[in-house]
């Protein structure tokens, strides 16, 4: 009797090889060569409208702030009140409108103003630019407070140390001290950051609040425009007395509550000059260079 050979012994496993097998390289991601695109139409034209919008805002509201500047600082340094000096210097604008124009602290009102309005729509235009965007962008990010800050704050050191020494106590000028330095620079922070950066983010809330037919008059930007950097003075103002009582006693050996005093007595007139003096500067002037800038970009778009 044959012997059976079992099945499994005529099955024959595949022989495994790997020659003339390559490896498939993984697939590359698609990487974009193409050169990105800036949106340069009419950027000379455009700078020069950001300029043109600074500097027209800057000078409508630079007699206002010039006077009221003058005459917080004289009633700190206790030269004379805050309503003779406004008093003063009202009827010399209105009857000699040139004496004011063509002095020293109206020329720093405006270049600190200019200088600042100017930074803010360079910045808008340069981003507009470099990520093609539309010419009448308008941004809201940290850049833009950087930059406004760093504009404002340096022309406006320079600015309250020439007025400071202009208006102060009188006597033979000195330095101004650090410390009213970084209070100056704090007091210039919040006022930035309350200009240029919470209306447009304010603005659609407002919006809202005031429904479709007061949205048709007035826009809710607007409105945030004037009102975050008149309410933000409440807390600016103590900062900015405590700065020039520094400079104004200095090296008196007065303890910070005596400083207080007279911080808390100012505090109030101070706060409401500052308030009118703010709602020319950045809510007028905000509002002007907004719309000049955005009349005149608006022309180059429809001129091409």
């Amino acid at each position: 009797m044959t012997s059976k050979t079992p099945l499994v012994d005529h099955i024959q496993a595949p022989k495994l090889s790997l020659e003339g097998t390559k490896s498939q390289p993984l697939p590359r991601p698609k990487v974009d060569s193409s050169p990105q695109k800036w949106n340069t139409k009419n950027l000379g034209l455009r700078l020069a409208s950001d300029l043109a919008a600074g500097v027209s805002a800057a000078l409508m509201v630079a007699p206002v702030i010039t006077i009221i500047d003058k005459a917080i600082i004289q009633n700190a340094s206790g030269r004379t009140t805050l309503k003779a000096s406004l008093l003063d210097s009202l009827p010399t604008f209105l009857l000699r409108p040139h004496s004011l124009i063509f002095s020293k602290p109206f020329a720093l009102i405006a270049v600190v103003y200019g200088g600042t309005y100017i930074t803010a729509n360079t910045l808008d235009t340069i981003t507009s630019t470099v990520h093609n965007k539309s010419p009448t962008l308008v941004t809201t990010g940290t850049l833009k407070f950087v930059a406004s800050s760093g504009a404002n704050i340096g022309l406006c050191l320079f600015k309250d140390q020439a007025f400071t020494r202009l208006f102060g106590p009188g006597g033979p000028p000195r330095a101004v001290p650090l410390p009213s330095y970084a209070l100056f620079t704090l007091r210039d922070c919040l006022t930035i950051f309350a200009s240029f950066n919470l209306p447009p983010l304010l603005g659609p809330v407002i919006s809202k609040r005031l429904g479709k037919e007061m949205e048709n008059s007035i826009s809710g930007e607007t409105v945030a425009q004037f009102l975050a950097p008149a309410a933000v003075q409440l807390f600016s103002t103590p900062m900015h007395l405590l700065g020039l009582d520094l400079y104004n006693r200095n090296g008196k050996g007065l303890t910070w509550g005596e400083r207080w005093e007279v911080v808390r007595k100012n505090w109030g007139v101070s706060a409401a000059a500052r308030v009118c003096r703010i709602v020319p500067a950045f809510g007028v002037g905000g509002v002007v260079n907004s719309k000049v800038r955005m009349g005149l970009i608006g022309r180059l778009e429809r001129w091409n």
